[in-house]
């Protein structure tokens, strides 16, 4: 275990490392408990040098030997690395370490899954296989050779040698060591091939356990649509003569873009229609699209720090969300984004843990990949398009390539290629990297002398990691109807950068509806009093459409918890009126029929100064359900019967656009049959999507006892499937029960709370259950701090972000607090706690 006493590490002491690494081989003699590698690596002095120190990173290593060119040297070693003096001439340095990855429980660095190596290097796991200058602005050329009894031995780059136990793998293309990879195991490959826009044919390959072998043709397509797209969209072709992927079981993370050797957790690459839900199918099709995209925006250019994460994520999310409105419905993933975004980043930067896109420090970077960096990051890309055009932003991004292939770059290259290929200074821009906080935009209206006027007020809540926020360039999409409905200005972009500014629009003989923010412009909460009735009846835009639905619902479910008001009768009847609309979008339509989160109603609550009660914003929430299901009641069985896929299953966009709507109608239906509906589409479901939807709402119904005990009968062998009938039980359980449901679960035959997903699904579940977790007895608390005290030795970074499910806790009652400061304290106090989980107790305790 590292040391847990923490230490700061500042953007502002960046020092290049004073060597650089011309070339690396390692060999790897693979055992369980006593792995054998040797490393020889050239270095050379930079002339320039302002820091000559020769230390390598190493921690968890048994150093055996070390010599510089021949002769044996003695380093000076701690538990963070070693220091060697060296010459100020080129030199080999060799060195000989013992490391045990059957013991390395953390799963960073080389470890076992299953009985297969693996590896996990993203962000410092590189160091707990050999001593290195792990740090990603030290790239160089990696040769690596692999000795083991293993059928498949597996490393970066190109195969250049093998026999019989050992195999010898070459990376042409220089990376940091975060990106090195190795996998060692009895694996089945499923093979393809992909011919590049150069002419280039690529050898793929997608390794899996033996009989996973059927799960694999879904993420094979993906894999070579993303290959395609990367080259019509951005003109990106893959540069190796093989790509492989290598599906494990036990991973922190959901997959790692190793150049070359992509190792995805199973969960996010093994697919099949009797075992994967249409979501399933369009989240592994992004993941594999993510990571593939990397091999650019990533592997071939990567980040100079740790501090620059976003420029490497923030930019891939935003390609891969691209790929995934170009492969399925536009408006339906932007709208998932912004559900998500404000799920995840909201909350994140409204609480402790808020910080900037670009962090200026951090104390262990792992507790860094947040949804500040990916998802907030992605919409500071989307801004900058926004703003450029798309013309501008394809020559940035060609002038990106070009000047920096095989760099290590910061957010100021990245900026520069933008004011170079626009002329745009973009200093102001550069704001949304620094600074934390969600922006408040405030707007009034005013209409006179046949001018309409929109007046902006734009406020950042300070924050301790931006005490003083300054204005920020907004672009603002706003276009405008008349009072029949009809489009009187198209869409334009409005660009706020001072605190307060107007927009007059000249020629209206009659006050128009606006409507702001259009596509979600920009990831700012806004308040405007807008006629959102006129707005769900007419907009053109799909994303405000709902967002008019969304607010009407909002406002309702806000006024019931907070004056115990009936659902609104225009809310409903206008939902109504979208969902008998059949030329709209299936699954448009199953989104309109969601509702505001429990968590989002919380923290509207909150803003609003009041304190949240889950149990009412619980039970606000099925009183909304109920209404729809009674308004809708003569819709329903229509509803349902029309959106049931006879075809042969395909998890494309219309097929899983169907489903989501009948499925969201069953939701609906059962509150109003008892679960009839639902017990006969369990018994005729032939796909996943079909039978845990009918599963879902038997257990809602008080009837899920048979179907769940059926379910575990079928699928107690598919270890992703009973993911989701471990996760499937929390999540749908009473409020009071959710606590003593996962309590239960934690002590089935199947619970391996050591395995990230099967932790997840049980005590993730529960962390997502508002009211559940919340209950008022602080049974969920206890819960969910018992399993990280016991999780924290073992796994240090799955503790660290799942501790994030007390971030809010100053938004609640005194007694809720007390309970939650309590289990904080308890967790704070546990002995040799890790640096990861001490700094994020330590941030959310303090806020």
């Amino acid at each position: 275990m590292r040391d847990a006493a923490p230490q700061t590490i500042y953007l502002a002491d960046y020092t290049p490392f004073g060597f650089d690494v011309d070339e690396v081989h390692l060999t790897f003699d693979l055992a369980p408990s006593a792995t054998h590698v040797r490393a020889r690596i050239r270095f050379s002095p930079k002339p320039d040098a302002t820091d000559r120190t020769f230390f390598l990173h190493g921690e968890d290593l048994t150093l055996l030997s070390a010599r510089i060119d021949g002769e044996t040297v003695k380093p000076k070693i701690t538990p963070e690395g070693l220091t060697c003096d060296v010459p100020s001439i080129p030199f080999t340095w060799e060195s000989h370490v013992q490391i045990d990855p059957a013991a390395n429980t953390a799963l960073e660095g080389l470890y076992q899954s299953g009985g297969m190596f693996c590896t996990q290097c993203e962000a410092q796991g590189f160091r707990k296989i050999t001593y290195y200058p792990d740090r990603p602005d030290v790239m160089s050329t990696f040769t690596v050779r692999i000795n083991g009894p293993h059928p498949v031995l597996l490393s970066n780059g190109n195969l250049v040698s093998s026999g019989d136990g050992w195999a010898e793998w070459h990376d042409p293309w220089r990376k940091p060591a975060y990106l090195f990879a190795l996998v060692a195991g009895d694996l089945i490959a499923h093979r393809d091939t992909f011919t590049t826009m150069e002419g280039r044919k690529v050898d793929l390959a997608l390794y899996v356990r033996p009989g996973d072998e059927g799960k694999c043709a879904f993420g094979m397509q993906a894999l070579k649509d993303s290959m395609k797209w990367d080259e019509e969209v951005y003109g990106r072709a893959y540069d190796l003569e093989v790509f492989n992927i290598v599906a494990v079981d036990d991973f922190n993370m959901g997959a790692m873009e190793n150049k070359g050797l992509n190792i995805f957790n199973a969960s996010a690459v093994l697919a099949s229609p009797e075992t994967s839900t249409d979501m399933n199918f369009e989240r592994i099709e992004a993941i594999i699209a993510h990571e593939y995209f990397h091999n650019w925006t990533g592997n071939r250019i990567t980040c100079r720090d740790w501090f620059q994460l976003c420029l490497k994520e923030g930019l891939t999310v935003y390609r891969d969300s691209q790929f995934t409105s170009d492969m399925r419905s536009a408006p339906v993933k932007r709208i998932n984004d912004v559900i998500d975004l404000r799920g995840r980043q909201f909350p994140e930067d409204q609480g402790p843990l808020a910080h900037p896109v670009r962090p200026e420090s951090f104390q262990e970077i792992n507790n860094f990949y947040t949804a500040t960096v990916y998802e907030k990051g992605a919409e500071v890309i989307g801004m900058l398009r926004t703003l450029v055009g798309p013309a501008a932003y394809k020559r940035a991004l060609d002038m990106y390539f070009d000047r920096h292939d095989g760099q290590a770059c910061t957010i100021e290259d990245w900026l520069q290629v933008f004011e170079d290929a626009t002329g745009r200074d973009l200093s102001q821009f550069k704001r949304w990297y620094s600074q934390a906080g969600t922006p408040h935009l405030s707007v009034s209206e005013d209409y006179k002398n046949a001018t309409y006027t929109l007046t902006f007020t734009q406020h950042t809540p300070p924050s301790a990691a931006s005490p003083d926020p300054q204005p920020l360039v907004i672009p603002v999409a706003v276009g405008l109807l008349d009072a029949d409905g009809n489009e009187v200005m198209d869409t334009q972009i409005l660009e706020l950068t001072e605190a307060k500014q107007s927009f007059a629009f000249a020629g209206h003989s009659a006050k128009p509806t606006a409507s702001i923010l259009r596509n979600f412009s920009a990831p700012v909460v806004l308040e405007f009093a807008a006629d959102h009735a006129a707005l769900l009846a007419h907009d053109t835009d799909p994303f405000n459409r709902w967002e008019s639905g969304r607010a009407l619902a909002l406002a309702s479910l806000l006024a019931s918890i907070t004056k115990g008001t009936a659902p609104d009768a225009d809310y409903l009847q206008g939902i109504a009126t979208v969902l008998r609309d059949d030329s709209l979008d299936p699954a448009y339509r199953a989104l309109m029929l969601g509702l505001p989160g429990q968590s989002e109603l919380a923290a509207a609550l909150h803003r609003k100064g009041d304190t949240p009660d889950p149990q009412a914003t619980y039970e606000a929430v099925e009183a909304m359900k109920e209404a729809l299901a009674q308004t809708l009641k003569d819709d329903l069985p229509g509803l349902y019967a029309d959106n049931q896929v006879t075809a042969p299953y395909a998890p494309d966009a219309a097929q899983s656009g169907m489903r989501a709507l009948g499925n969201a109608a069953l939701s609906l239906l059962t509150r109003l049959d008892g679960g009839d509906t639902a017990q006969a589409q369990y018994g005729s479901a032939t796909n996943m999507t079909q039978q845990l939807a009918a599963l879902a709402n038997l257990i809602r119904a008080g009837r899920g006892d048979a179907a769940l005990a059926d379910f575990e009968a079928q699928w107690k062998d598919d270890r992703l499937v009973m993911d989701k009938w471990f996760a499937l039980q929390v999540s749908e359980a009473k409020p009071d029960d959710a606590a003593d449901t996962a309590k239960a679960l934690t002590r089935h035959r199947d619970f391996n709370w050591k395995n990230p997903n099967r932790f997840r699904a049980t005590l993730g579940a529960l962390a997502q259950h508002h009211a559940g977790f919340h209950a008022a007895d602080g049974s969920g608390y206890a819960l969910l701090a018992d399993w990280l005290i016991k999780l924290d030795p073992v796994n240090p970074q799955t503790t660290a972000r799942m501790c994030s499910a007390f971030q809010t806790w100053r938004r609640y009652d005194q007694i809720r607090q007390s309970l939650m400061a309590k289990e904080l304290d308890r967790i704070a106090s546990t002995p040799n706690l890790s640096r990861d989980t001490t700094e994020m107790i330590t941030r959310i305790r303090n806020a």
